[in-house]
């Protein structure tokens, strides 16, 4: 017996977990400078984002799932790569990793882009959670009239 809706929303829960987990990192270290050591100099934290794409169905499993329209389908994370834009260059002399000219490099982490994928993290989350909800109300309901 095929359980899709769970299954896809199972997926789904753990992949916006990571993501939650991922953006709660980024917003942790916005102030880090010396996240890694590259060429004998420290580099600041770079922002990571979590990539995710549709469960692909193996070739073998294509006519059986076509014969099961509740075929289990959900998202996959695929990686998690650092996002390219450059770092932010802060004009403070005093600051210990200060260049020669006074400039700093920061992470390319924007904290209210950070807050904007955390509210939707949550909130797809939640959604996620209200269909599990209303499948296992289905399910249980099933139950019932079989009684």
């Amino acid at each position: 017996m095929k359980l899709g809706g769970f299954d896809i929303s199972a997926s789904a829960l753990t992949a916006q977990r990571l993501r939650m987990d991922i953006i709660s990192s980024n917003i942790a270290n916005a102030e880090t400078t010396r996240a890694g050591f590259v060429n004998g100099k420290f580099v600041p934290y770079r922002r990571k984002m979590v990539v995710m794409e549709p469960v692909q169905p193996q070739f073998k499993n294509l006519l059986n799932d076509r014969l099961d329209a509740a075929a289990s389908r959900g998202v996959q994370v695929t990686g998690i790569r650092e996002d390219s834009t450059p770092f932010k260059q802060v004009y403070n002399p005093s600051h210990p990793d200060a260049d020669e000219t006074g400039m700093v490099y920061m992470p390319n982490v924007d904290i209210m882009k950070e807050m904007v994928d955390m509210i939707s993290a949550s909130r797809s989350y939640e959604a996620n959670v209200t269909a599990l909800n209303a499948s296992k109300a289905m399910f249980m309901k099933s139950l019932e009239i079989g009684r």
